[in-house]
């Protein structure tokens, strides 16, 4: 059984993939949609989970704030998803994207890239990519945002 970091972190995955994929105006039909996935939550769960991700109602939709990274960042991005092996956390800012030997610096470089606000900056080793953030609220937007180009 998931420790509920993990299944905050997959609930919020399946937050961010139900938004991409339609169009939601209620916060009971995401708490509906996501128990449909086998999700067991509240409406309150997603009500901080929304918080939590910096989703915000834009006109009729829930939609995250600035969720689209430039036209351009998001081609690098997808380019080097091939190169990751793995995401993770470490401590409340601290992520750490692993790489194959010899790619962190252009998997690194995407990222700055990307231009998302939560990012403060990257250091890239061989294989290894620290991202710091400002906030653990920050840190995973973040970490949601690289595992839908990432996966892991």
């Amino acid at each position: 059984m998931p420790l509920p970091a993990e299944q905050r972190e997959q609930r919020q995955q399946a937050i961010l993939s139900i938004l991409r994929r339609r169009q939601v105006s209620r916060q009971e039909e995401l708490v509906a949609l996501l128990r449909r996935k086998g999700f067991e939550v509240t409406q309150s769960s997603v009500s901080r989970d929304l918080r939590q991700l910096g989703i915000a109602k834009l006109g009729e939709e829930y939609r995250p704030v600035s969720d689209e990274a430039p036209p351009e960042a998001n081609r690098d991005l997808e380019l080097v998803a091939e190169f990751v092996l793995a995401v993770h956390t470490a401590g409340p800012n601290v992520t750490v994207v692993k790489t194959v030997e010899g790619a962190a610096g252009k998997v690194g470089l995407s990222v700055d890239r990307a231009g998302w606000a939560e990012v403060v900056g990257t250091i890239a080793g061989d294989d290894t990519i620290f991202v710091a953030t400002r906030s653990a609220a920050d840190q995973r937007r973040l970490v949601a945002r690289l595992k839908t180009y990432f996966g892991s």
